[in-house]
């Protein structure tokens, strides 16, 4: 019960992946849930699922975070609800890999607003309640695609996600104060039943085989790094990024 009386908002948290994984690590451990994501019946049904199973307090809401009035009314209804909001998770992010040469301007705003735009829509939202409550957490999702040159597609999620990390490293200072922090995760390839959707089986096969370690990664490796963040045990650490990777990525 290491987060009980807390609540915590998560966005894309209605799939089968991170988000998903991450809302439950949050309810197993006492927290009330905000479940956020495009679907509302996706939201919904992973509300219910979460109460059923942890008897919890969880609020579905469909939201999309590149749209600011989607945002806010999100925030608004959840500090009606709950008066509060300890943990921001954001989650929400999306990739069409193609090249440089091929990316149409519609595409590049998908991918960058989704990740960079919809954090900044979140994290705006929530910090005056985080501050006159004197406190919060705040962990957004990147990856490792910002650290790195690739070939395969993902410029403009790289762009994306190394946006998320600056952004996150300037909130923390400027959140401190208000025993605030703010930090990020950055994953290697976590698998779920979508990626088969937005990447092609070679790029699936060349990501595994980045992986040194002897098994793949998990939506829950990551919620449990999350936990580790928004729990007492991580209160000192802010303007950081985790990598998450089974040692594909060592910085």
């Amino acid at each position: 019960m290491k987060l009980k009386n807390m609540v915590a908002f998560c966005t894309a948290a209605a799939g089968a992946g991170i988000g998903h994984s991450t809302a439950r690590t949050f309810a197993r451990e006492g927290a009330s849930i905000v479940i956020t994501d495009v679907h509302l019946e996706r939201c919904r049904a992973v509300a219910d699922e979460i109460q059923h199973d942890f008897g919890v307090d969880a609020l579905a809401i469909k939201c999309d975070v590149t749209n600011r009035e989607d945002v806010e009314a999100a925030i608004n209804r959840t500090l009606k609800q709950f008066d509060r909001i300890d943990i921001l998770f954001n989650n929400a992010g999306t990739n069409r890999p193609s090249q440089i040469i091929d990316i149409t301007d519609e595409v590049w705003d998908l991918v960058v607003n989704t990740s960079l735009r919809g954090t900044f829509y979140c994290c705006r939202a929530v910090l005056p309640a985080m501050i006159k409550q004197n406190f919060g957490r705040i962990v957004s999702t990147t990856s490792v695609a910002a650290f790195r040159g690739l070939k395969a597609g993902h410029a403009h999620y790289a762009a994306a996600k190394a946006g998320v990390m600056a952004f996150t490293r300037c909130l923390a200072m400027e959140a401190a104060p208000y025993h605030i922090t703010a930090n990020t995760i950055a994953p290697s390839f976590i698998y779920n039943e979508f990626i088969p959707h937005i990447y092609p089986q070679d790029e699936i096969d060349r990501m595994y085989d980045e992986i040194p370690y002897p098994r793949k990664g998990t939506p829950e490796d990551i919620a449990n790094t999350v936990l580790f963040l928004v729990s007492q045990e991580g209160e000192y650490i802010t303007g950081q990024t985790i990598c998450v990777t089974g040692g594909s990525w060592m910085r």
